[in-house]
């Protein structure tokens, strides 16, 4: 039996990434017509035959919406092309903080995404860091959840810091935390903030001793960086010797990039799920996920178990 080709695209904004995932993989990125009307409308073209082929579209759907439009198009392009299967590959799942509904009549965002990439005919799902491991039950299709700590774990190891400690900068983050640890023979330290509203941290109380240890922040993602930087002064009041963060998604908005670069935070390390604009702020350190990506994308690919990528 013929083996089954491969066909690798990408949306525009996410480009950077999927070409770095396109040399890992060892093949090129397949050519996409963009054709874009006055009124903002666009239609995106495949420019190949994709017919009876495994389809890996790259996609990392952060705002604007036009990024999750712009993929479902594709899906369908794929789809109605007679592609065999298409693998959605999601480095950051946007929409993925609207997992559950926690106020009366509020949408869950993450769950109409799924439906909205089911629908539109994707067969596997790929992506990293879920901001909510359930978001996979939200799928009636396979789903691999990859997990940056096999990147960021070796960095850690890397930096040979002595008295580490590894804290989470929520209550939410405490499993995520103790499983780095584990990991790395390390203590856990736990901050525990109230929030006003989103993005607003009113006050933060922090759980565990870090009284001369070199501290290590863990988190899914970085948005205002509020957050992290009260996380770190705290930390640093409370005697750590320095305060690192790591967080696999940099959204990086609103003053992030201002409050990171005044905040007592030695070192910021995320990785390209999203393009970040790094020459803002220079304690910023990006570690690429593509490697990551495109050995499971040909481990799918070959029907070869995945188990061993996962650490976390």
């Amino acid at each position: 039996m013929a083996h089954q080709a491969t066909y690798l695209f990408s949306t525009r904004t996410s480009k950077e990434l999927a070409e770095k995932i396109s040399k890992h993989y060892g093949q090129d990125l397949g050519k996409i017509n963009f054709q874009e009307f006055s009124d903002g409308e666009f239609e995106p073209v495949l420019d190949q035959s994709v017919r009876g082929g495994r389809v890996f579209l790259i996609a990392s759907t952060f705002p604007p919406a036009d990024n999750l439009l712009e993929l479902l198009l594709m899906i369908d392009a794929a789809k109605r092309a007679s592609a065999k299967s298409i693998t959605v590959v999601i480095p950051y799942y946007g929409l993925a903080r609207q997992d559950r509904k926690d106020k009366p009549r509020a949408p869950i965002g993450a769950k109409l995404v799924a439906n909205l990439i089911t629908a539109a005919g994707a067969t596997r799902l790929m992506t990293m860091d879920l901001h909510a491991d359930q978001i996979q039950g939200f799928f009636e299709i396979p789903v691999d959840h990859l997990y940056a700590s096999s990147i960021f774990i070796d960095y850690i190891k890397s930096l040979k810091l002595e008295n580490l400690t590894i804290a989470s900068p929520d209550m939410g983050g405490a499993k995520r935390a103790k499983n780095y640890a584990g990991h790395l023979g390390a203590e856990v330290v736990i901050s525990y903030k109230e929030r006003k509203k989103a993005n607003e941290v009113e006050e933060m109380f922090l759980i565990g001793n870090v009284k001369d240890q070199n501290v290590i922040l863990i988190d899914d993602m970085i948005d205002t960086a509020g957050t992290l930087c009260k996380a770190a002064d705290i930390l640093m009041k409370n005697g750590a010797k320095s305060v690192r963060a790591i967080a696999t998604h940099g959204v990086l908005s609103g003053k992030a990039y201002e409050n990171i670069e005044k905040s007592s935070l030695l070192e910021v390390i995320v990785t390209d799920t999203i393009p970040i604009e790094k020459y803002k702020s220079s304690k910023i350190r990006i570690l690429s996920c593509a490697p990551l990506f495109a050995d499971v994308m040909k481990m799918v690919h070959e029907h070869q178990s995945i188990s061993k990528k996962f650490i976390i």
